[in-house]
């Protein structure tokens, strides 16, 4: 009976038939608690390490942090693209596929990212150097990335679970996988920095277990929960390792505009990094770590909505249902655009409070980060439109303008922003060169698609 009952339950997500508006905030509330407690459990981090350990140790994590957003962007790639992929063929009532491309998923990121994290171990030194670590924070950034590595392969289990278990009809367990290993992560940061004392260390230890944690409850739920979804053994032969190659280069092709949103971080980490330090110094970078953490909210945040429209978007895009994807997407940005406003509201007014989080008040970093923070914050609109639109494109398959709007806002406005901006207004420049990027960006979008906004 409760078998019965649960699969019910199930049943009442109707990508194809359920009303658009009802239909996108079941998948959108729990997909935003879990995007919410993803950035705790990243703010988390640098609360108790910065009041714990200091601003240098701050300043470390900011260093490393690159790698979780290779990691995430790596994950993002197969979980968005499997998404996609597996959506239209539910769509076609081709369940035996879709699990196929979810295996292959599963299988070839992890060990992608196992590969990546043994390279990092063996070459620590010269890819800190990468990151641009100054010679005083080198040990403490080696101490905080030894302990994260096994946690990075937990997380690309954990994050493409997420997007099959909402396929699977489960938004709520997909949010659990955020809520419950970040209230550990937060308690473990607590106990490993405070009461243990085991410094910068204790908390990449703490990370690591949080997000064995979440991994564990992925494979669970595949294996004894998943009711359509399923983990398939995939055949031993040229031809299967063959088709294993095309369909992750179809799934990859489908989610790389997002890995791009994630390495988009990454370069505005290094980027941001490499110019805070050289202008402002290891005070300058700490600042500049307090807006890196926050930052991750508003993405999360922005991420949630476009996770959510994405399979109603793919499943009707793959049913030939044009209308219910216009819907979508109208939902879908309407939503995104009040968040963006909101989280600009509220970083503007609130940056005393949220530095205080991180940095003692009436430090160098303190005074340099308050007085950032708000010209920050005014990327947060721009970005929430951006990520709408993409993701729109992503779930229509339109891959080629996804990656390149990506490219725009990661690469080709961002690194001249950085370089050009402080020149021009100093040191107010380095603080709006994302907002200007972003604005820049969204110019482009709607240049380029002028009927976007009115589709």
């Amino acid at each position: 009976m409760a078998k019965r009952i649960k699969d019910k339950e199930r049943d009442k997500i109707d990508f194809g038939k359920s009303r658009i508006g009802p239909l996108f905030n079941s998948i959108f509330y729990p997909t935003l608690l879990s995007m919410v407690f993803a950035s705790l459990f990243t703010v988390a981090d640098g609360i108790f390490v910065g009041q714990g350990v200091g601003s240098n140790a701050l300043a470390a994590i900011n260093i490393v942090s690159p790698l979780f957003l290779i990691t995430t962007g790596i994950s993002l790639m197969f979980g968005v693209g499997v998404s996609v992929v597996a959506s239209i063929h539910q769509s076609q009532n081709n369940q035996k596929a879709a699990n196929i491309n979810i295996t292959q998923a599963f299988e070839v990121a992890t060990l992608l990212m196992a590969i990546i994290a043994i390279a990092v171990y063996f070459f620590r030194i010269p890819f800190l150097r990468l990151l641009g670590s100054s010679d005083a924070l080198l040990p403490l950034c080696q101490d905080y990335l030894l302990p994260i590595l096994p946690g990075c392969v937990c997380i690309v289990i954990q994050m493409i679970g997420a997007f099959v278990i909402r396929l699977d009809g489960s938004p709520k367990f997909a949010a659990s996988l955020e809520v419950f290993p970040g209230l550990l992560n937060i308690f473990l940061d607590w106990l490993f920095v405070f009461p243990m004392q085991m410094g910068i260390a204790g908390s990449g230890i703490a990370s690591s277990i949080s997000c064995a944690a979440a991994a564990g409850m992925v494979v669970w739920y595949m294996f004894f929960q998943a009711q359509t979804v399923k983990i398939c053994r995939l055949k031993l032969s040229l031809t299967s390792f063959y088709l294993t190659a095309r369909n992750v280069g179809y799934m990859a092709r489908s989610g790389f505009s997002s890995m791009l949103g994630e390495l988009a971080m990454s370069v505005m980490l290094l980027t941001g990094n490499y110019v805070f330090i050289r202008e402002l110094g290891e005070d300058g970078v700490a600042a500049f770590s307090v807006a890196c953490y926050l930052y991750p909210i508003v993405f999360m945040v922005n991420n949630s909505v476009a996770q959510s429209a994405q399979p109603i978007i793919s499943f009707n895009y793959g049913a030939g249902n044009r209308y219910r994807v216009r819907r979508a997407f109208r939902v879908s940005l309407s939503t995104a655009t009040v968040c963006g406003v909101l989280a600009t509201t509220f970083l503007t007014l609130c940056a005393k409070p949220l530095v205080s989080l991180f940095l003692q008040a009436g430090t160098s970093a303190y005074e340099i980060a308050v007085g950032g923070l708000p010209l920050f914050a005014y990327s947060a609109i721009f970005f929430a439109m951006n990520v709408a639109i993409i993701g729109y494109y992503q779930a229509t398959e339109q891959n080629t303008r996804a990656t390149l709007y990506m490219l725009f806002r990661g690469l080709i406005f961002l690194i001249p922003a950085f370089i050009l901006m402080p020149k021009f207004i100093y040191p107010q420049g380095m603080w709006l060169a994302v907002p200007v990027t972003e604005c820049m960006t969204l110019g482009v979008i709607l240049l380029t698609n002028k009927g976007i906004i009115s589709r």
